[in-house]
């Protein structure tokens, strides 16, 4: 199974910047599909961004222009750079690994990480 790992959370002000990071084991020949979530106290889990194994990215509204996904592929690691983060950017952080392709096949895998904690402070 391919568990992604999340860290880089932590505590900040807001206006301030913080760097997420997703380490995913990989199997030789396979890329995949990645994606971050964030879930607020009380609130349902909603979408953040995503990078395919295309490199093509995607954004929700909220954090369009201020966030930004990239990847490592030698490191199998995908980064969620976060900039001028405010109050309601505090959530608990999480990876997921969606689709995969190892060599011409393809497969939904939809593994979640345990999260990482972001806390923007007024």
């Amino acid at each position: 199974q391919v568990q992604p790992v999340e860290s880089g959370g932590g505590s900040v002000q807001a206006g301030g910047s913080l760097r997420l990071s997703c380490k995913a084991s990989k199997y030789t020949g396979c890329s995949y599909d990645m994606e971050w979530y964030r879930q607020a106290l009380g609130k349902e889990r909603e979408f953040v961004s995503s990078i395919d194994m295309y490199d093509r990215t995607r954004y929700s509204d909220t954090v369009k222009g201020r966030f930004t996904i990239s990847r490592d592929n030698a490191e199998n690691t995908v980064y969620l750079q976060m900039n001028s983060l405010k109050p309601e950017d505090t959530a608990m952080y999480y990876c997921k690994i969606g689709a995969s392709m190892c060599g011409s096949i393809w497969s939904y895998l939809g593994y979640w990480g345990q999260g990482t904690q972001v806390t923007v402070s007024s």
